[in-house]
C-alpha cells in the first residue's frame, strides 16, 4: 500500500481506491434522507464547535486519491444531517477541509488507537504470547481506511503482583517458600516449604529467576 500511495493515481477505480471507498474518513458525499429521527453519531458531535476539531463519525469526506503515503494531505468535508459547527471566524458552514497524514488507521501510533485486552494469555513465557486484539482509533483521529481492526499484540494484562514484593520475599522468606505462595504457586510452594528451600539451592535459583523476571505470577499476568 506504500508503494502505491506514492505515485498520483489517474483511474478513480484503481485498487487503492476501492480498499479506501468504504471508510468513514473518505467516504464520498452522499445525500441523507430527510428523517426526523436524531442519528445516534449526533451524541458525539459538540454543538456548534469548529467543523475542523469534530470527530470523523461527524462528517463525510471525499477521499483525496492523490495523496501521497507519509506526507500531509487535505480532504474536502462535508458534516453529516443534524450537526452544526463553526469555522474560525464563528460562522456556521457544512462544506470544509480537514488535515491529516496519508496513512491507514493500522499504522497510526499506539496511543492513537484503543484495543481489547485479554486475560486468557501467557505474558511471562518463552516465546513471549500474542493474542488477536480488536483496535478502534479514537475519536478524534482522522487516517485511511477502516477505523475498526484486528491486530496482533503482546499479552500484557496484570493481576496485581508487585515485582519488589514478590523478590524481597524471595530474598528473605525464600526458604520457606512465601515467594511461591504470593505468586500464587502452591505446589511449588510447599515443595519450599518442607525441603528448606531445596536446602539453599533452590531459594538461590528462585532470587535469581524473580531477580531477572522468568518466573512470574501463576495467573500468567505481568508484574506492576
Amino acid at each position: 500500500a506504500g508503494s502505491l500511495m506514492t505515485t498520483k493515481h489517474s483511474q478513480p477505480q484503481s485498487t487503492f481506491a476501492k480498499s479506501l471507498a468504504s471508510t468513514s474518513t473518505n467516504t464520498p458525499y452522499l445525500k441523507a434522507a430527510e428523517s426526523t429521527e436524531i442519528p445516534a453519531y449526533v451524541t458525539k458531535c459538540p454543538s456548534n464547535g469548529l467543523c475542523s476539531r469534530l470527530p470523523p463519525d461527524c462528517m463525510i469526506c471525499n477521499t483525496n486519491y492523490s495523496c501521497i503515503y507519509g506526507k500531509p494531505a487535505t480532504f474536502d468535508c462535508k458534516v453529516k444531517p443534524h450537526v452544526h459547527c463553526v469555522d474560525q471566524n464563528n460562522l456556521e458552514q457544512e462544506n470544509f477541509t480537514i488535515n491529516m497524514t496519508c496513512q491507514f488507521c493500522w499504522q497510526l501510533a499506539t496511543t492513537d488507537y484503543v484495543c481489547t485486552n485479554s486475560t486468557n494469555c501467557m505474558t511471562v513465557s518463552c516465546p513471549r504470547q500474542r493474542y488477536n486484539a480488536t483496535c478502534t482509533v479514537r475519536d478524534h483521529i482522522h487516517c485511511l481506511g477502516n477505523r475498526v481492526f484486528p491486530k496482533m499484540l503482546y499479552c500484557n494484562w496484570t493481576g496485581g503482583y508487585k515485582w519488589s514484593t514478590a523478590l524481597a520475599l524471595s530474598i528473605t522468606l525464600g526458604g520457606f517458600g512465601a515467594d511461591r505462595f504470593y505468586l500464587g504457586q502452591w505446589r511449588e510452594g510447599l515443595g519450599k516449604l518442607f525441603s528448606f528451600g531445596g536446602l539453599g539451592i533452590w531459594t538461590l535459583i528462585d532470587v535469581l529467576l524473580i531477580g531477572v523476571g522468568y518466573v512470574g505470577p501463576a495467573d500468567g499476568s505481568l508484574y506492576i
